[in-house]
């Protein structure tokens, strides 16, 4: 299969290459002559323009920073200058609208389409681990499945267009809250004289357990091997945990859902961003506490 890939960042990077990997064609395209130039190492053809990596293709596929240039992309070098027998695949996280209006602007054009956006962080997306969370038709999720499944280790079809977006903004504010709430009992923990690595031990098996804890532990040395084992690195930087959480809270004002928690975990991480730490993994926001 022929694929073009538009965005080729922490994320995508990885993405493509496992695209490679999986015996496709592809046609990558980024702004930054280093990305593309990675992207070649790893056997994909570069192109200077979107439109010139499009051309001929079987999909489409896109990880992009926002909705504006998601929409931009696919608007003006996409839906109808990729040939209208492909399928288009967004895994950006972006706003729910926008999505919709994205996806149904393809298929005015005669395009099937899905928005499929990803969670797990950079590891996930080199080791072709990812979840995705489709929005689309019955047909294009078919159409999509097979190209999402060299990048992932499920997929699964949460609904009509827009619906994937929906999903990953509910699933990563709870993320969110989960990290903050894991960090405060962490912190707690160790003023209460625990050791963190005793204290992982009882919680890990109790109630309190979660995947921030068990997984991505945000203390150093307990729990498996995670971010707070390497200075925080990301992993999942903070300034998209707090992209995520806006998208949520904008969501939730939309729906008329009202999301204390999530607007206090979007409060937290704004802060935490705005002083300087957007680079850092997300689970460095215990460092605050």
């Amino acid at each position: 299969m022929k694929i073009a890939f538009i965005g080729l960042g922490n994320m995508g990077g990885g993405m493509a290459a496992n695209q490679v990997k999986a015996g496709h064609e592809v046609r990558a395209f980024d702004l930054s002559p280093e990305a593309l130039a990675k992207a070649k190492e790893n056997g994909c053809s570069t192109f200077d323009t979107v439109r010139d990596a499009v051309e001929g293709v079987d999909a489409v596929v896109s990880m992009l920073p926002n909705g504006k240039i998601v929409s931009s992309v696919y608007n003006a070098d996409v839906i109808g200058v990729a040939p209208a027998s492909a399928i288009l695949l967004d895994c950006s996280t972006i706003d729910v609208a926008t999505a919709i209006a994205v996806g149904e602007a393809a298929s005015a054009a005669g395009y099937d389409a899905v928005d499929a956006p990803v969670s797990g962080g950079i590891a996930a997306a080199n080791a072709g681990t990812l979840t995705f969370m489709v929005g689309g038709n019955d047909e294009a999720f078919a159409r999509a499945k097979p190209i999402l499944d060299a990048m992932g280790k499920a997929v699964i079809h949460a609904g009509g267009l827009g619906a994937g977006q929906a999903a990953k903004i509910c699933n990563n504010m709870m993320l969110g809250i989960h990290m903050i709430g894991t960090c405060e009992a962490f912190a707690m923990a160790e003023k209460l004289g625990l050791d963190p690595q005793t204290f992982y031990d009882i919680a890990s098996v109790s109630s309190g357990q979660s995947w921030s804890m068990t997984s991505y532990c945000p203390v150093p040395g307990a729990g498996p091997q995670s971010p707070a084992d390497n200075g925080y690195q990301p992993g999942f930087a903070a300034a998209l945990m707090l992209k995520d959480l806006r998208l949520a809270m904008e969501a939730a004002e939309t729906a008329g859902v009202k999301a204390e928690m999530g607007e206090r975990a979007r409060q937290i991480y704004e802060a935490y961003v705005e002083a300087g730490n957007g680079g850092m993994d997300f689970s460095g926001v215990i460092n605050t506490l």
